[in-house]
């Protein structure tokens, strides 16, 4: 099944893009915290948008998940975009992909925040079977349809929130969903060639700063204990960082 791609219109609406959060609750509950405090000096609609990687890498990824189901902040809409380590997790839970590749990106991560240690159970157990079906049944499955349900972009007449990025050229209603979660170089190179600002993350960047009409909010959190936002008030933008 395609995901959704939302269209909103976001006039006199204050809208807060948060990057990649990789596992980093206590980061993401620290951010959230600035946002707040941030938005307390507008009124009107405000939404919270995540760009989507809220597993692997990072420690605590059931703690994110669990996060996004629950409601957000008092005041707030929040809109959880689809990212590559989420597909890549459902990929594995569905048989699509094998044990090893999710391991090497931060599925180990992930399972340990689940309790579960893929390396003891493949001591246990001598099928490699078993050891997926108990990984499998460790995983809750309201964790697996919130995953499965997540969109994979949302548009308005003069933004763009995706995890990746776009592909230059192509109507945003025709973008081939695995470019919205993976691209890069050509994204990059043809800056000059987009229509909206597009905000996105999937690529670390040390600052995000604008490059054309592209912005990349992904400080690498799990890494850097640096989570971004970018605050957008009309065609105005300001940062937020879980560590200032």
């Amino acid at each position: 099944m395609p995901r959704e791609r939302l269209v909103m219109d976001m006039r006199d609406t204050v809208v807060y893009a948060i990057g990649d959060v990789h596992g980093c609750h206590d980061e993401l509950r620290a951010l959230e915290q600035k946002i707040q405090l941030d938005a307390q000096q507008f009124r009107g609609r405000k939404i919270i948008i995540m760009l989507g990687d809220y597993v692997d890498r990072g420690p605590q990824s059931r703690r994110v998940i669990e996060h996004l189901m629950a409601p957000p902040p008092k005041g707030f809409l929040r809109v959880s975009l689809a990212g590559n380590h989420e597909v890549a997790m459902l990929a594995y839970l569905d048989g699509y992909l094998s044990r090893e590749p999710w391991l090497r990106v931060g599925g180990r991560e992930t399972l340990f925040s689940y309790g579960v240690d893929p390396e003891r159970l493949a001591d246990l157990y001598g099928s490699s079977d078993e050891v997926d079906a108990r990984i499998r049944a460790a995983i809750p499955a309201a964790h697996v349809a919130f995953m499965r349900t997540l969109p994979v972009m949302v548009c308005s007449d003069n933004f763009v929130f995706v995890h990746a990025g776009i592909r230059p050229g192509i109507a945003l209603e025709a973008q081939d969903e695995a470019d919205l979660l993976n691209i890069r170089e050509e994204f990059f190179r043809a800056v000059h060639r987009l229509d909206r600002w597009v905000v996105h993350g999937h690529t670390i960047v040390d600052v995000p700063k604008l490059d054309g009409r592209r912005l990349d909010i992904d400080t690498g959190a799990f890494e850097t204990g640096r989570l971004t936002a970018v605050r957008i008030v009309g065609k105005y933008g300001r940062m937020l960082s879980s560590k200032d």
